[in-house]
């Protein structure tokens, strides 16, 4: 109880508060829209720039770590795709969009503040480790996945244009980059310049957490009620079980083991919704996946909580 308390309530009460704003008129829905753009296409992408570029990467990247996360959500996407066209007989389209619900974590938004409140700031490694891929990585399976269902009269150079363009227009994915490419090159930069991206970076978390809660006003959990229960149990039990048995199989420590189920453990983010938007493709699935997932992550995050050792 003391884990719900400490660590996930202040999280998810920051998410409630933006909720109840935008619900009872106090936030608008533009300044919502503003805020999130703001969170992130500047405020998160330098968060990232930051960790990434000052991250120890010999201690991060451990292939162990990798496996144990990205083998779950990689065998979430094809389990709910499949089970999606299978059980629920959806379209191709909607199935792959379904799939990248299942497949896609919030590592930044409930990952990052969840594991920091819960094991400490110095307890992120692992977690920064699997953020700096995140995105690059599932953006590259689903949209590689769509673009193939899509493009059926295209040739593979016009596929792959089609994903590196999609690809690098993701202001994540740039900071990433950049933040990769300051750690390899060991590139100084001033003074005056970390520091300003330090002050936007400390704006990331609470803004983009308030944001997430007013952008849930929109997502009502109305009709397909089956399938985003199963997008909910493959998010939240199916993803973080396979990375915690994984996690043991290949004998990772407790630090990283945290990382790697915490992360996994996360409601769909956001990028669920865009990625359906985006292709016109299960988009009330994905909205209501990610509210549902969000209330119900309360309690399931506080189970693998008492879980992790």
């Amino acid at each position: 109880m003391q884990a719900l308390l400490d660590v996930i309530l202040p999280v998810f009460l920051v998410i409630a508060a933006g909720y109840l704003a935008v619900y009872k008129g106090y936030f608008s829905d533009s300044g919502v829209d503003g805020l999130t753009r703001f969170s992130q296409s500047v405020a998160i992408p330098c968060l990232l720039f930051n960790a990434i570029s000052r991250l120890d990467l010999s201690a991060g990247f451990r292939i162990d770590l990798l496996f144990s996360f990205y083998t779950g959500a990689i065998l979430c996407f094809i389990l709910g795709a499949i089970a999606a066209r299978a059980v629920f007989k959806r379209p191709v389209e909607d199935c792959i969009a379904i799939g990248f619900c299942c497949l896609f974590s919030n590592s930044v938004l409930l990952g990052l503040p969840i594991t920091e409140r819960a094991f400490g700031p110095d307890a992120l490694t692992g977690n920064f480790a699997i953020i700096a891929l995140h995105a690059p990585v599932l953006y590259l399976i689903g949209v590689t996945a769509m673009e193939v269902v899509r493009g059926q009269g295209q040739g593979p150079l016009q596929k792959a244009r089609s994903v590196l363009s999609s690809m690098f227009h993701n202001a994540l994915i740039v900071g990433i980059g950049l933040g990769l490419t300051v750690n390899l090159t060991s590139l100084p930069l001033p003074t005056v310049m970390t520091s300003a991206v330090d002050l936007i970076a400390s704006a990331a978390l609470p803004a983009a957490l308030f944001g997430l809660g007013g952008m849930l006003v929109r997502y009502k959990p109305e009709g397909d009620m089956k399938v985003i229960v199963m997008v909910s149990a493959f998010s939240l039990i199916v993803h973080p079980a396979f990375s915690y048995g994984l996690s043991q199989l290949v004998g990772l420590d407790r630090d990283a083991m945290r990382s790697v189920v915490l992360t996994a453990a996360m409601a769909p983010g956001i990028n669920t919704y865009i990625f359906a938007n985006m292709y016109g493709a299960g988009r009330r699935v994905a909205a209501s996946a990610v509210l549902l997932s969000t209330v119900l992550s309360v309690l399931t995050v506080w189970v693998w909580l008492l879980i992790l050792p």
